[in-house]
């Protein structure tokens, strides 16, 4: 598998509004918290560690 780097959201802006809206009242460490169970969970979700070191190297 390869990294998807093309748009591969239906609704990319409706998808940023609702990440956006899940942060509505956190604290700055509570969002971070967030973001990291995120990352972590769609991780997991690829579960392939070429396109996970590949997506580490794109948005360095």
């Amino acid at each position: 598998m390869s990294l998807k780097q093309d748009p591969n959201i239906p609704d990319p802006d409706g998808f940023y509004q609702e990440l956006l809206a899940a942060h509505d009242g956190l604290s700055k460490a509570e969002s971070d918290a967030l973001n990291a169970r995120l990352i972590l969970t769609l991780a997991n979700h690829i579960g392939d560690c070429e396109v996970l070191r590949d997506a580490l190297k794109a948005v360095k």
